[in-house]
């Protein structure tokens, strides 16, 4: 396969059937769950992605809600790109839960919901604890590099924002601490899509899992959990514990913007 290119079809086909095998293996892990670093209680707002709503994020809500924070969801309905009533919700949903709890947010976006994560962090970084995203293309350079841009582009007479490729040319860092996780096996969109540039207070995390089912995989969940549980104005870079570790593949490094556009 031509490198940045749409992922194969047989990852892409199979995507129902290995979310339902990823939510088995969350079923499994459940008994493992109380080892899950626990929280602080400060807010978490939860985005889903493309076509999904809030029931799409109920194992990820509840998980991190058992772990004692305040978790929310977005409360718009389906997601099918930035509508206006999209655009201005997200914002409303950011400015009302930092004043209700009068501390910054976690957000958490899956895919698409991970790519508004970040555009609410460049807009309202005071409000804004952290971003960690879930197979979220956001370096994404072609429409190929997703099976999913037809989906979006239908809906695109709706939109009220309007963003050429590369998604993000610059590569500017968030002003807030950012974790991409992300997986080899994703059958949605190509996986160096969704890769950050690794710095102080950015980075990647590699799992095993589904793009459909990486919200209720076991070792994303840990991955949140652990990221989310570092004290408030301090970040450190994700070391899985060892009993964890093979759960975990070595995280990849970004090619350089240019290189990434023109291969085809």
């Amino acid at each position: 396969m031509t490198r940045g290119d749409a992922p194969a079809l047989p990852l892409y086909w199979s995507e129902p059937g290995r979310a339902v095998a990823d939510f088995g293996l969350y079923l499994a892990a459940r008994p493992l769950m109380p080892r899950l670093p626990q929280g602080d209680g400060h807010p978490v707002l939860v985005l889903p992605g493309l076509m999904a709503d809030d029931t799409s994020t109920r194992v990820l809500r509840a998980t991190l809600r058992r772990l004692g924070y305040r978790v929310h969801g977005w409360r718009l309905g389906r997601n099918i790109g930035p509508t206006a009533a999209c655009v201005a919700g997200m914002r409303d949903r950011v400015d009302d839960l930092s004043d209700r709890y009068g501390r910054p947010l976690s957000l958490v976006g899956w895919s698409l919901g991970g790519i508004f994560a970040r555009d609410l962090a460049r807009r309202t970084p005071d409000s804004v604890r952290q971003v960690i995203t879930l197979g979220s293309p956001f370096r994404i350079t072609r429409h190929s590099q997703s099976r999913a841009s037809r989906v979006f582009d239908s809906y695109s007479h709706l939109h009220v924002e309007y963003r050429s490729l590369p998604l993000e040319p610059d590569c500017t860092p968030l002003p807030v601490p950012t974790t991409s996780i992300y997986s080899h096996f994703d059958g949605i969109v190509h996986w160096q899509t969704c890769l950050e540039t690794p710095g102080e207070r950015s980075e990647n995390i590699a799992v095993m899992a589904s793009h459909l089912g990486i919200g209720h995989h076991p070792a994303a969940l840990w991955a949140i959990a652990d990221r989310l549980a570092q004290p408030e104005g301090s970040w450190t870079h994700f070391r899985p514990p060892v009993f964890l570790r093979p759960a975990f593949p070595r995280p990849d490094v970004p090619a350089p913007l240019v290189e990434a556009a023109t291969a085809a």
